[in-house]
């Protein structure tokens, strides 16, 4: 019926198709052939008609195939209940095997134990957990709790059985090794027998291990906070670790003088020490055994993944004890963290496995954990600050270690840093790694602070040495920071804040989430913009406090009759300008002053700056406030080239090339007569020509190059010779 309805539907498809070519034709032809129309229309007709006949006969159809399904869905009906109870029977029958073979495996082992054959006992006990874990997803709660339980009652049998042999034989290998094992004693006799027992018992537990993951109900520890999942313990490993447990809650539970609160290093000494005791036996007895029987399993390893489940246990429980006693806290941590060091260091414990520190990362325990490294570091640093030689740098009396010349208070400030970093290094979890971040950051912009005021304080007083000092702290500092963006730990932190870092930073705009991706920008960027604020600040001010002094010497230089002094052939040799001596003694003075108090890259910053400031006084104040004859002309040149660019020499090789306009006032001073007035003349004449184009005639600055002048402007070079026009006019 259903293959008639289709053939219907094709056809009557095919019957519109054919009228709607037709009407096509119609409308294309209709006004050139009307034959051809009258065609088309008794032919559309003709296909309606037949259409209508086919959709009766589908209406036909139709009622004949209901009818036909309603007769036979009673049929239906009566099948789908005599299925249903096949089903019933099927799943009855299946229990009944179930049953059946849940007793045939029972009294297989049963009948194995008797007969001491342990492996095929063992067989059973894991076809049994196989069956166990089949019916997992079964509805069948009662099937379940009795192949459960069935299965619990002949697995601790058999568990009990090979346990305790397992154990006697561990005892004539001397386990535990309580304290650590002598060379001096002498294999068994039977040590080739005891090797045989030993593999035996341990394959023969390693196959129990589905059926006792099944019983105990142990499934992969879930995952906190930087702690990764791993797998139950290997049954051998938990035999093994049973008079190990014992000794371990005896000693550090209830009311022993070993279960002291404020000694959390007493139970993980024990813990450390039991590792490193029984390291030897495990790599030599256990691994090899675990090898053949083909466990993917470290030996060594799972002991201390047993032995610190003990650790995990008493830390969990004491900790938040601890947490109203800053004192006993801070040296929980200390412990926690000195344990975890020598775990992942001594013993290789794979940092793939958690240790201890996910204790610590507990909220309550890690916001206590916070909050005291905070309050410690600011009562270090009130400490470090009114110390009393906080300003002076321990290393003063040794040159080469004294470079950045950082005072007391600010190395032990990165010191303070940098024992913090060491402290949450080693958290496996980037959160809490970013939280001690910026507590950090927070510490160095309090520092910062303090700093600040500091130099407010002192800031009368910009040469003297704390000042000076802490000038060189916040360079110390600086230089720190932007060390540290380049380490790779905070690289991968820098990384680590782009996903998660406006949870605990703050919020991050677009374009330094950006800059911290592409590894342009640094976690420290804008404390290092803090601090290059306030070094700038204070060697500004360190440079207005010289040059204040520096001006002062120097005004009855500046003023000296430069018109009227003597020519050169007048004299027998040049010396300095007398009226020169207090501002060169003066400069020569805090030189070297500052030279001794400031460190290498800020005191080259400040005598640079120093010559810029000095270049454009003596430029200005001196040069073009003054009228110049050849013997002043002279000795100004004798004065700058002979006393101060060698002031300057000593800290560079051409000191000239920081007092360009006083070098290149002096070469247009200097020159002789005809070049002088060729030079006037040029620049006149390229003054009046100003905007027309002279291909021919070359241009001021050219020429004024070629002069080796550079810096000077040719308007500038005009005002100079006539500072000199008095005598050329001669």
């Amino acid at each position: 019926s259903k293959l008639s309805t289709l053939m219907f539907q094709i056809t009557s498809v095919k019957i519109k198709c054919q009228s709607i070519c037709l009407c096509m034709q119609v409308l294309t032809v209709s006004s050139s052939v009307p034959l051809r129309v009258s065609a088309a229309l008794s032919t559309a007709e003709e296909s309606r008609v037949k259409l209508e006949s086919l959709l009766e006969k589908e209406r036909v159809l139709s009622n004949t195939l209901q009818q036909h399904l309603q007769g036979a869905q009673v049929w239906a009906d009566g099948i789908g209940q005599v299925l249903g109870q096949l089903d019933t029977l099927e799943r009855h029958m299946k229990y009944l095997q179930c049953l059946a073979r849940i007793e045939e495996l029972s009294d297989s082992i049963q009948q194995y134990l008797m007969t001491n054959s342990m492996w095929d006992a063992v067989g059973a006990i894991d076809r049994m957990a196989s069956l166990d874990m089949g019916l997992r997803e079964s509805g069948c709660s009662h099937l379940q709790a009795f192949l459960r339980e069935t299965l619990r009652f002949w697995h601790k049998i058999l568990k009990d059985k090979l346990a305790s042999d397992f154990e006697e034989v561990l005892t004539q290998f001397h386990w535990p090794f309580i304290s650590p094992p002598t060379q001096t004693l002498s294999p068994p006799a039977n040590a080739q027998e005891l090797n045989s027992q030993l593999e035996l018992l341990v394959s023969q537990l390693l196959s129990l291990q589905t059926s006792d993951d099944l019983i105990s109900e142990k499934k992969e520890i879930p995952s906190r906070p930087g702690q990764s999942q791993t797998p139950p313990l290997s049954l051998p490993i938990q035999i093994m670790l049973l008079p190990l447990s014992k000794r371990f809650r005896y000693h550090f539970t209830g009311n022993r003088q070993t279960n002291n609160l404020s000694k959390p290093e007493w139970y993980l000494t024990q813990v450390l020490i039991w590792m490193g005791n029984s390291s030897n036996f495990m790599d030599e007895k256990i691994q090899p055994v675990l090898d053949r029987a083909g466990a993917k399993v470290n030996a060594r390893v799972e002991l201390c993944r047993g032995l610190l489940t003990l650790a995990q246990e008493k830390l969990a429980q004491d900790a938040p004890r601890l947490l109203y006693d800053d004192a006993l806290f801070c040296h929980l941590v200390d412990e926690v963290l000195q344990f975890e060091k020598e775990l992942r260091g001594t013993h290789s414990y794979p940092r793939t496995y958690p240790g201890v520190l996910h204790i610590l990362l507990e909220e309550t325990v890690f916001q206590k954990w916070l909050s005291v490294e905070r309050k410690m570091a600011v009562e270090k640093v009130d400490a470090m600050l009114s110390a009393e030689g906080a300003w002076s740098s321990q290393y003063k009396d040794i040159t080469d270690m004294d470079e950045l010349k950082a005072p007391d208070c600010a190395e032990t400030f990165m010191t303070l840093l940098l024992v913090i970093t060491e402290r949450y290094r080693s958290l496996p979890c980037p959160r809490a790694q970013l939280s001690f971040l910026a507590l950090q950051k927070e510490l160095v912009d309090d520092f910062r602070i303090r700093l600040t005021q500091v130099m407010k304080e002192e800031s009368r007083q910009p040469l003297s040495p704390r000042y000076c000092a802490i000038l060189n702290a916040a360079n110390y500092i600086s230089t720190v920071l932007s060390d540290w963006g380049d380490n790779v730990f905070f690289l991968q932190l820098q990384q680590a804040a782009v996903s998660v870092g406006e949870e605990i930073l703050g919020p991050l705009g677009a374009t330094e989430t950006g800059r911290l991706a592409s590894l342009e920008g640094s976690l420290f960027e804008a404390l290092l913009a803090l601090l290059e604020r306030l070094r700038g600040d204070m060697l500004g001010r360190l440079l207005d406090a010289v040059m204040r002094d520096v001006k002062e010497k120097a005004q009855p230089y500046c003023k000296d009759r430069w018109i009227s002094l003597p020519s050169q052939n007048d004299q027998a040799t040049m010396s300095l300008s007398s009226s020169a001596c207090p501002m060169m003694l003066c400069l020569r003075d805090h030189l070297l002053q500052l030279q001794q108090m400031l460190c290498l890259p800020l005191f080259q910053t400040f005598w640079q700056g120093l010559a810029e400031r000095l270049d454009n006084f003596i430029y200005e104040d001196l040069i073009l406030y003054n009228h110049f004859n050849e013997g002043g002309v002279a000795q100004l040149q004798y004065d700058m080239t002979r006393n101060l660019f060698p002031l300057f020499g000593h800290y560079c090789k051409r000191p000239e090339n920081f007092f360009k306009h006083v070098k290149e006032a002096c070469i247009i001073l200097t020159l002789k007569v005809g070049p002088a007035l060729l030079l006037c003349d040029m620049l006149k004449q390229s003054e009046e020509d100003e905007g027309i184009l002279n291909h021919q005639q070359p241009s001021p600055e050219s020429a004024l190059n070629e002069l080796g002048v550079y810096k000077l402007a040719p308007s500038d070079v005009q005002i100079l010779l006539n500072l000199r026009s008095a005598w050329l006019k001669q």
